[in-house]
């Protein structure tokens, strides 16, 4: 036997083990609906994209109900930039104006999803899975409501309110939609939504991709909400990542100032997920490749779980 054939079968085998180890894991996802936040500058690499894409399939066929919530920021701002606009934040979320707010649907709700939804329905072609591109618009999916937000003046002390213009935040979901594609017994639906929302004056607003997951994932009863972000976890004050807290531990991290900086809204939206019925939230790094199976389906895992206790 030539070395190259003798390699290949070895892989064979080592990829047989590794199925055969993951059975217990993939029993325990079987019918289960995982939350999966999506974004990041490793959203724009295509080749990314289709990993991705492929590992999203690959969940669904395991017997995982997927559902993507996907971001765009630095989509948004690249169009903005070619538009001469410029935009100002206030902790993290942009100013949104009307033209701004334009932008940001069409990029969200019209480029980035469908490219994401395209590349699902690409990567699942021979077993025919299927991404529908959604937004918070669909069905009446996501109601919001202005986001306030009060900001303290150094030299005055006076705290005033600041004007995000369509920036909101979600006062109700309605997940009948969501329910019905990933429920039906002869199809196979992924659904992926833009964050975008609708006031109760019928207003559109822009809203972090992260707490749209989180609300979403809270309506759903997810068992797993996976926050792919750019880091490889939380880590404690003594550098290295922590793979596992509770509710109690995640606020002692912000509260001590171990946690700073975008890290903050993302412990929060994981404790809020998991105070609205999801089962766990982990924090990951999406640029590595195949980070959802190693999480879900290996005995270490991989970023930070959050769970209630």
């Amino acid at each position: 036997m030539q070395e190259t054939e003798r390699q290949s079968e070895e892989r064979s085998w080592e990829t047989a083990k590794t199925l055969a180890e993951a059975l217990p894991y993939i029993q325990v996802y079987d019918r289960e609906t995982v939350v999966i936040k999506y974004g990041g500058h490793a959203m724009g690499e295509s080749a990314v994209a289709k990993q991705f894409a492929a590992d999203v399939v690959l969940l669904k066929l395991m017997g995982v109900n997927p559902v993507v919530v996907h971001g765009g920021g630095p989509q948004i701002s690249a169009m903005l930039d070619k538009a001469g606009v410029k935009s100002a934040f206030v902790d993290g979320l942009r100013v949104t104006d009307k033209d701004t707010m334009q932008v940001a649907e069409m990029v969200l709700s019209g480029a980035v999803n469908k490219e994401i939804a395209h590349w699902i329905t690409v990567a699942g072609k021979e077993a025919d899975v299927r991404g529908v591109g959604l937004s918070g618009k669909d069905a009446g999916l996501l109601t919001v409501e202005r986001t306030r937000r009060n900001k303290r003046d150094p030299d005055s002390m006076i705290e005033h309110e600041v004007d995000l213009g369509f920036v909101g935040e979600p006062t109700k979901v309605d997940p009948k939609l969501i329910k019905g594609l990933i429920a039906s017994e002869t199809e196979d639906w992924v659904p992926v939504i833009a964050p975008i929302g609708v006031a109760e004056d019928g207003l559109t607003y822009n809203v972090n991709a992260d707490t749209v997951a989180g609300a979403i994932a809270g309506s759903l009863g997810a068992k797993r909400m996976l926050l792919l972000t750019d880091v490889a976890g939380v880590k404690g004050a003594d550098g290295e990542i922590i793979r596992q807290m509770n509710l109690d531990d995640a606020q002692g991290l912000i509260d001590t100032g171990v946690a700073n900086g975008g890290m903050i809204p993302k412990l929060e939206t994981a404790m809020a997920a998991v105070g609205a019925g999801v089962e766990a939230v982990v924090i990951l790094d999406g640029r590595r490749p195949h980070a959802m199976l190693v999480e879900l389906f290996t005995e270490f895992g991989a970023g930070t779980l959050v769970k209630a206790k």
